[in-house]
């Protein structure tokens, strides 16, 4: 009996910084090379990933800014080498002072339009995430960035999008440490208040044809009524993946994501890097973001 042939890889690029808005370059190194030199963050371990087209199922990229990806038709010429593409785009409101580099609204718009005009739009995830509660100085009011949820709705149902996923800001140490520069106290609300969240979210989007997919929330998951609609949610989504590229990949669940938090994301390969490949958007709820903004380097080497 002839023996299977061996599974393929889906890779992650990435995780842990934003690989299509600042390291294309070497992103295409490791492409030429047949293979990507990946140092695992909690032990420092070296190991490699096959990055040939006959190895790689499919690649899922993660950005907040694929300006400089789409300039240089980074897209085009892996998908000429056979490589499938799916696509993570992370869009938050116009308000940037959670996520202080990042393009204006307008710009991100306009380069999830050109993505969806290039590509099959159910291979674009819109990811508006997290969902940030905070208060501004000593004020006890509360804030939020939903009231720009509509308007990015409207633009993304437009151009076919029908895919959002979510989740809640995770309140991590070192977040909790460079808000105060930021004159900003994130706010963890109440569950009920995040479940009233979610349901005007889906409402919403639900009027445009978008379904709302959560991420790591099964507490949240667990207290929502029945007829929400809301989804767990995969950033890595084994199905829509087979569905577009077909199988040859090993269909199961990531270990080493949060699993008993809800995360249904299928086992990959990540290949960024927190250190390595430091990511300059300096977002203050990252927890890829190990400092103040005030003390990031300053040597920005971009795509």
């Amino acid at each position: 009996m002839p023996s299977s042939p061996p599974l393929k890889t889906i890779v992650s690029a990435s995780r842990r910084t934003d690989i299509p808005a600042f390291y294309m370059d070497w992103f295409m190194a490791g492409i030429a090379n047949g293979c990507f030199e990946v140092i695992n963050p909690y032990n420092q371990h070296r190991r490699q990933v096959p990055a040939q087209s006959h190895e790689i199922h499919s690649i899922v990229f993660w950005s907040k800014n694929f300006g400089p990806f789409l300039r240089g038709n980074f897209d085009r010429k892996l998908q000429q080498q056979g490589y499938p593409l799916l696509f993570n785009f992370t869009i938050n409101a116009a308000d940037r002072r959670l996520e202080p580099h990042v393009p204006p609204l307008a710009e991100r718009l306009q380069q999830i339009t050109e993505l969806a005009q290039r590509h099959d739009p159910q291979a674009i995830t819109w990811r508006f995430d997290p969902l940030c509660f905070f208060r501004r100085g000593n004020r006890a009011t509360f804030h939020h960035h939903l009231d720009g949820l509509e308007p990015i709705a409207d633009a993304l149902a437009a151009v076919g999008i029908r895919r959002c996923v979510t989740s809640f800001v995770d309140l991590y140490r070192k977040v909790r440490l460079r808000l105060p520069e930021a004159r900003l106290e994130l706010v963890d609300p109440p569950l009920a208040v995040k479940v009233e969240t979610l349901k005007a979210m889906a409402a919403a989007l639900r009027k445009r044809q978008i379904d709302l997919h959560v991420c790591c929330e099964q507490t949240i998951l667990d207290a929502l009524p029945a007829g929400t609609g809301i989804r767990s949610g995969a950033c890595i989504p084994g199905p829509l993946l087979a569905d577009l590229f077909g199988g040859g990949f090993a269909m199961k669940k990531d270990p080493g994501q949060r699993r008993t938090q809800g995360c249904t994301c299928n086992i990959a390969a990540d290949i960024g890097s927190y250190r390595q490949q430091p990511c300059y958007h300096d977002c203050l709820f990252c927890y890829a973001n190990p400092q103040a903004p005030s003390r990031r380097p300053l040597n920005r080497k971009r795509s």
